[in-house]
């Protein structure tokens, strides 16, 4: 029976009201799904109004929503913009209070959904559409049978109106709830609904055309089977609509074409040819949005294997059209306020900053080629013009030639210096502006071919920062980063000093665009010159000190940023009077405004914590307060958590990220101080709360918690021992490689035990050893945890050798081979007496795998007397075992650095003979031998 329901006039009038009070006057926009893999960050639209009190106090009325649904469906006089705000409050009601709506509310709201899809209004149609799918999204699917039938039943009404709104709607339910129309709990509608959607490619409609592509797009990523049943009717139909009038169709299909590229290229590739050409046309298509779902095939097609053999031919008119959708357009250069040049006096807006995330604690270790090894850096992205928070076609274009610069290498070169030429010289700031982002684009990839043109072009883009167009200075920063490495290869003072002479020009730029650029920059310039910028210290202090006077709020985030990469960069050599004199009290002024509460707070504790790790015993002075406001934040959070999961619904779960922040920030206390944290440590609970941090469900609070237990365990560890009895099994559980960056700092604080508990380690042995062994012989493990894994192994042993040695033969060889790159260290130190007194405790576990030892030896560039001497002692035993022939037979294949090295540190010992195979059994039979670099 339908349920019927009449409003109240004088109550009706009071909602007109109010609804007219609210009203924004904009069309809706729904919140976006993200089902479709967009590279750019997520767009924010619009949630319809906020909720005032007024509307808050009407929802404790039950037919409330009767009369929302009311004004939207039945009330045809009134205007367009009144009747949908009422359809999006009530959507925001659905989201809210759905399974609390009495049935008669609920069926009523259904029903007029239903009843009022097609009305003439498109506002009107979108609205209801909306509203249908939020219902929808609550479950509703299951509980409402009829809505898919009739929805397809819809789509063959003669009715315009009836049409589009059915399919819109239908539109929107593909989107927000793909995964259950694809699975057995509605029956499978998609098996029905796939073979309808593709009927309507060819409906004479643009706007119904375009709807059936997105339906049906949706269900792409997935491999959703109705449509892999379908696939090549599907093709055929997106061939056939190519050429469409209509723009959004277009776009839909290279939406398509794109997804298609990742899932069925088996598919795609008898038409490769055409479709590399269609793509190309479309690239350049007047319609920016088409435009820009084109070129993400670029991007897509760069990560498939096919990509060298499949465009090679096309690079000839591929790379202009890439290169000139590198320009800005006239709408974003309104968009980024381009003809303004001074704006620094002007404060930001609070949408202008971007939310931060921490980045959690991670330990590694050093390596001789290039310092930290760092498992995966993403801060090098295209990041040009990152206030245009859309993703668009500059942006996809710039993207595009940087991945196939990676492909191509220097192949590319041929194809875009002639028009480098041009751009880079050209009169017009836009087209030169589009020629420095081009070269900032290809530095990764083909730098190799760019070396003997970076004489010139280096001093060229040195002169480009004092440009009078500040979009033309910033682009410049960015490209003069991209060159870095480069740049810190040459003498000093031919390129760096100059170059960071004029960056620290443009960090007090008057333009809040290139100071923000210009600091993103100097952080890459730090950390490719490190201790090179020691002698212009100083100067750099002074610039970037000035600077906090200047800034604006969202650049002094900034700052932060490369104020701690700085103290990375140089490390002990800030610690001196006159520099900690510059640099911490505008630094201490900023930590004494901060709330608790205040984000702003990340990047600060995350640059005081390099700060403090670089000053050392300079950080003395500043420390009590730092030290008891970090710990006070940790017990917040703490308390914060157990309130909302004892609670949920009347407290709000904290945000981690402080006492994240908060533990990392500690990490550096103790690295940095060392041994003076003690009496800090003595007067607090913070081994107390690590120990509910390591348990913490959130994996980075567990990372940053380990990562702080190895570096007090180095600087105190009087007050770690009494806890190690509850530390050691969490840390046992902990070594889970699938939680790469908890497990790498869970090993390497075991490790940092094990050398403080010696002998005392036995008992725990059993907890962690198996586990160690599985990460070390696992493959495709980052290289930054196998390094921990085998220095902790090492370490292990060397402490209770008796319990460890008995496996060598499971992880020697890979023990050998993942420490053979890392510098001289202490850590590296211990870990290779423990192998040594394995070997000793245990020789039958290294003899198949001595060839990878001998290079593991080899790889020290001064040991220290006793470890060279349990070396040669080693060394010594296997060539008397084997005796002189065998020795000489079995040296006879060392790669040559390995000879030559083996020689030289123990030639004398081992005679002047030296090569490679294996000691097996009693014979030599020869294996691969590792790479010698």
């Amino acid at each position: 029976m339908e349920y019927e329901w009449k409003p109240d006039e004088q109550g009706l009038q009071q909602i007109l009201q109010l609804l007219k009070s609210l009203s924004p006057r904009t069309p809706p926009r729904r919140e976006p799904c993200n089902k479709y893999p967009f590279r750019g960050p997520s767009r924010s639209l619009p949630r319809g109004p906020p909720l005032s009190p007024k509307l808050e106090q009407l929802n404790q009325y039950p037919d409330f929503n009767n009369y929302l649904i009311f004004v939207l469906t039945k009330l045809k006089s009134e205007d367009e913009p009144t009747r949908s705000l009422s359809g999006l409050i009530l959507k925001n009601n659905v989201k809210a209070h759905f399974h609390n709506f009495p049935n008669g509310v609920t069926d009523f709201i259904k029903s007029e959904c239903l009843n009022n899809i097609g009305d003439s209004s498109p506002l009107i149609r979108a609205t209801v559409g909306i509203l249908i799918t939020t219902i929808a999204s609550k479950g509703e699917l299951q509980n409402w049978p009829e809505l898919l039938p009739k929805l397809c039943s819809l789509l063959d009404s003669e009715d315009y109106n009836t049409c589009e709104g059915a399919f819109g709607a239908l539109q929107k339910i593909c989107e927000d709830s793909a995964e259950i129309l694809d699975s057995d709990v509605l029956d499978r509608p998609l098996n029905i609904m796939i073979p309808k959607f593709l009927q309507f490619f060819k409906h004479s409609s643009p706007k119904i055309r375009s709807h059936a592509v997105a339906c049906v797009n949706q269900f792409i990523i997935s491999r959703t089977q109705a449509l892999m049943l379908h696939i090549d009717s599907f093709i055929e139909n997106l061939f056939a609509l190519a050429g469409d009038e209509e723009p959004e169709v277009r776009k839909n299909v290279c939406r398509a074409l794109v997804m298609l590229l990742e899932v069925r290229m088996d598919r795609l590739l008898p038409h490769m040819h055409n479709i590399v050409e269609y793509m190309l046309q479309r690239t350049q298509d007047q319609d920016e949005n088409v435009a820009l779902e084109a070129c993400e095939f670029w991007l897509t097609l760069a990560e498939q294997p096919i990509c060298k053999d499949v465009l090679c031919r096309h690079l000839s008119k591929l790379i202009p059209v890439l290169v000139n959708g590198m320009k800005y357009s006239e709408i974003d250069i309104i968009l980024l306020k381009g003809d303004v040049e001074e704006d620094e006096a002007i404060p930001d807006s609070e949408q202008d900053i971007r939310p931060r995330f921490h980045r959690s604690r991670t330990v590694a270790q050093q390596h001789d080629e290039d310092g930290i090894e760092e498992e995966e850096d993403d801060d090098d992205e295209l990041d040009d013009d990152d206030t245009i928070s859309d993703w668009n076609l500059r942006k996809c274009s710039a993207a595009a030639l940087d991945v196939l610069a990676n492909v191509f290498r220097d192949e590319l070169l041929p194809h875009i210096l002639p028009l480098l030429k041009e751009l880079l010289f050209h009169p017009e700031w836009v087209v030169k502006e589009s020629g420095i982002l081009v070269l900032g684009a290809i530095a990764e990839g083909c730098m190799q071919g760019m070396i003997p043109y970076l004489p010139e072009l280096i001093p060229h883009l040195i002169q480009c920062l004092s440009d009078k167009k500040a979009l033309v200075r910033s682009i410049t920063c960015w490209t003069l980063s991209r060159y870095a490495h480069w740049v810190v290869s040459q003498p000093p003072d031919t390129y760096l000093k100059p170059l960071m002479t004029e960056l620290l020009k443009r960090i007090l730029d008057s333009n809040k665009r290139v100071q923000e650029a210009a600091c993103s920059a100097f952080a890459t310039l730090e950390e490719e010159a490190c201790t090179e910028l020691v002698p212009y210290l100083a100067y750099i202090l002074d610039t970037l000190v000035f600077a906090f006077s200047k800034y604006q709020h969202k650049n002094l985030l900034i700052l932060y940023d490369a104020i701690g990469t700085l103290a990375d960069s140089v490390g002990h050599h800030l610690n001196k009077p006159e520099y900690i004199q510059m640099l911490m009290p505008p630094l201490i002024q900023k930590w004494n405004m901060l709330k608790d509460e205040d984000k702003d707070l990340f990047p600060l504790l995350e640059c005081l914590s390099s700060v403090a790790t670089a000053l050392q015993s300079g950080f003395l002075p500043y420390c009590e307060p730092v030290y008891q406001r970090c710990v006070n934040l940790v017990q917040k959070t703490l308390a914060q958590a157990m309130l909302h999961n004892a609670q949920p619904d009347q407290y709000e779960a904290p945000d981690k990220d402080f006492m994240i922040v908060a533990l990392d920030l500690l990490s550096g206390l103790a690295e940095g101080l060392g041994g003076n944290i003690e009496q800090l440590v003595a007067r607090s609970n913070i081994l107390t709360l690590m120990y509910q941090c390591m348990q913490d469900k959130m994996p980075e609070v567990r990372q940053s918690s380990f990562a702080l237990l190895g570096d007090l365990t180095k600087a105190c560890f009087q007050h770690v021992k009494p806890c190690i009895a509850d530390f050691m099994p969490i840390l046992g559980t902990n070594l889970n490689p699938e939680f790469i960056s908890v497990c790498n700092n869970a090993t390497w604080a075991i490790g940092e035990i094990s050398i403080q508990m010696g002998i005392e380690m036995q008992p725990y042995i059993p907890m962690v050893l198996h586990q160690l062994v599985e990460i070390i012989n696992r493959p495709n493990t980052p290289k930054t945890l196998l390094e921990n894994t085998a220095i902790t192994i090492g370490r292990l042993g060397y402490v209770c050798p008796q319990e460890v040695a008995p496996m060598l033969q499971q992880f020697i060889r890979p023990w050998c081979t993942s420490l053979r790159n890392i510098r001289d260290n202490e850590e590296k130190d211990s870990a290779f007496r423990g192998i040594c007194t394995m070997i000793s405790v245990n020789p039958s576990g290294v003899i198949q795998d001595f060839i990878f030892f001998c290079d593991a030896v080899a790889s020290w560039i001064s040991p220290k007397d006793d470890l060279r001497d349990m070396f040669c002692k080693i060394l010594h035993g296997f060539k008397n075992q084997v005796g002189d022939e065998n020795w000489r037979r079995f040296s006879d294949q060392f790669p040559l650095p390995l000879k030559e090295r083996l020689a030289a540190y123990y030639g004398s010992m081992l005679g002047n003979v030296l090569t490679s195979g294996a000691f097996v059994g009693g014979n030599l039979s020869p294996i691969t031998t590792p790479h010698w670099m």
